[in-house]
């Protein structure tokens, strides 16, 4: 399909936010725990300026990730014919994954909003209220990843996404996505602090983790996509069971919106260099943060989060471009 990026800002950027949010909200169920081992080391005092510390940076961290979430929606809705109409995507969540989607999206704002307030009131991050509000948020933003992994897992004429790697693929890199952006965030002066999560193990989960699991899910995709038998014309008109079929005379001529938007072909030379790329940029991102540092101290974090994300973007508009509908060999492609 040719790639919009309308619909590549979306994923990426939402992926990321909800990700992101994930991890604060995981922090903040570990955060009570982890000050009761360090109560041991200091005094009430200590724990209480620690907890502070820690509200301030989940406030940001959940500020960042509403931003990027709420920036992958908008650019959803741009992506539609009259924007001005989204909210009747709404209403479908009986039967299609991208209602169920937004219905979703728009429920995470709910416990992310209630959290965002409780940090600005200062209100205890040990209290039962925020860890009601972080389990409800932690939940709702996996739902809403796997709700956006279906949408196009559920296309049954799309055989490059109708396939089980799709979903799982989603998840990994909002994880990835989401994990570089809560690393870099914790090395603010603003908010720094030894949070649930240490940012030192948390690059290395993502490095030596998440980081292979997603590029190695990723080329058992396009290994799949190789392998997968291409759609004919007897497969697009139903008439493969009366031997081979063939079309006398091209459908129309001159190019249609069906043949603009479903059969947009990446040359093969350009698929892989493509795929390199993308699979060195997730890689080598988590990785580079530690000789970055050397150079550009805490800023490296960001330079981790720009390259990191150049990744994910690169391998999303693969995801877009090498996918081909089956309408396409109708025309004899």
């Amino acid at each position: 399909m040719r790639p919009t990026f309308s619909i590549i800002f979306f994923t990426v950027l939402s992926g990321a936010g909800y990700g992101l949010v994930f991890l604060v909200a995981i922090s903040l169920l570990y955060a009570p725990a982890l000050l009761a081992q360090l109560a041991q080391f200091g005094s009430a005092a200590d724990l209480d300026a620690l907890a502070g510390r820690m509200r301030l940076t989940c406030e940001v961290a959940l500020a960042i990730g509403a931003l990027l979430a709420t920036a992958g929606l908008l650019c959803s809705v741009g992506h539609l014919g009259k924007p001005l109409r989204a909210w009747r995507a709404f209403s479908q969540w009986r039967s299609s994954w991208l209602s169920r989607e937004g219905v979703a999206s728009v429920l995470a704002f709910v416990p992310m909003f209630g959290l965002l307030v409780a940090m600005f009131c200062d209100t205890d991050i040990r209290s039962n209220g925020v860890a009601i509000a972080a389990t409800a948020l932690a939940c709702l933003c996996a739902i809403t990843v796997f709700c956006t992994g279906r949408i196009y897992s559920s296309l049954k004429p799309i055989r490059a996404w109708h396939n089980g790697y799709v979903v799982p693929g989603y998840f990994l890199f909002a994880f990835y996505a989401g994990a570089l952006w809560i690393a870099a965030l914790y090395t603010m002066p603003i908010t720094l602090s030894p949070l649930a999560i240490p940012i030192g193990t948390l690059y290395q989960f993502n490095a030596f983790v998440i980081a292979p699991l997603a590029v190695g899910l990723k080329l058992a995709y396009w290994r799949s996509l190789a392998q997968a038998a291409k759609p004919d014309t007897g497969d697009a008109t139903g008439l493969r069971r009366l031997g081979s079929v063939r079309s006398f005379e091209q459908p129309h001529t001159e190019e249609n919106y069906l043949t603009h938007e479903m059969g947009f072909v990446l040359a093969r030379k350009h698929s892989r260099r493509l795929r390199t790329i993308a699979a060195l940029l997730i890689i080598g991102a988590p990785l580079a943060v530690w000789p970055l540092s050397v150079v550009a101290g805490d800023f490296a974090a960001w330079v981790v989060v720009l390259l990191g994300m150049l990744g994910v973007f690169v391998e999303r508009w693969l995801f877009f471009a090498e996918a081909r509908h089956a309408v396409i060999a109708f025309y004899g492609r």
